[in-house]
């Protein structure tokens, strides 16, 4: 059998996605939300209208996603804390095993001594692991992350699809 081959590169090319990944990876954290726009002109209803072709949502979504970029991964983190605070089994495994970790690590690699038993780190890292990797599997992470990534996306997608641009965007566009 041969083996499918998919042009990432020409993908990328196509839906001009190359100039937006460059311009995400350059910023730092404090310029990226130095960027945010006024929740006004973000949800700005006047704005909102239907894309009259594929070609309309193309342009649209390249625009917003540049422009917005730092208001759409407020918009990211914010589904990710929901999703999180509705998974509180998911919520409680992860602190379990960090506070857990770093209970074992301020041992510095001594036996924890309780009085009547003692347990070795070794002992108290595989606890940890027969306790939480059941606890991660039951709480469905699989099934959180694939919300978050199709609530994300949905969320992402419809507003820079739907967010008509400036107008004097669209007049610059048209004069050259």
């Amino acid at each position: 059998m041969s083996r499918i081959t998919i042009p990432l590169d020409a993908l990328a090319t196509r839906l001009n996605l190359n100039g937006f990944s460059e311009s995400v990876r350059s910023q730092s954290i404090g310029t990226r939300f130095a960027n945010l726009k006024p929740i006004s002109e973000f949800l700005d209803f006047k704005r909102l209208s239907k894309p009259s072709n594929f070609g309309d949502v193309q342009s649209r979504v390249n625009y917003n996603l540049g422009y917005f970029s730092s208001n759409y991964v407020v918009v990211a983190l914010m589904l990710g804390v929901y999703s999180l605070l509705t998974n509180l089994t998911l919520l409680f495994d992860i602190v379990f095993v960090a506070v857990g970790l770093f209970g074992i690590k301020k041992l510095n690699g001594r036996d924890l001594e309780l009085g009547f038993a003692r347990a070795t780190t070794s002992q108290l890292y595989t606890g940890l692991f027969v306790i939480g990797v059941p606890l991660f599997i039951w709480a469905s992470p699989i099934g959180t992350a694939l919300w978050l990534v199709g609530a994300t996306g949905v969320t992402i997608l419809g507003h820079a699809s739907f967010m008509d641009k400036p107008i004097d965007t669209a007049f610059s566009e048209e004069a050259v």
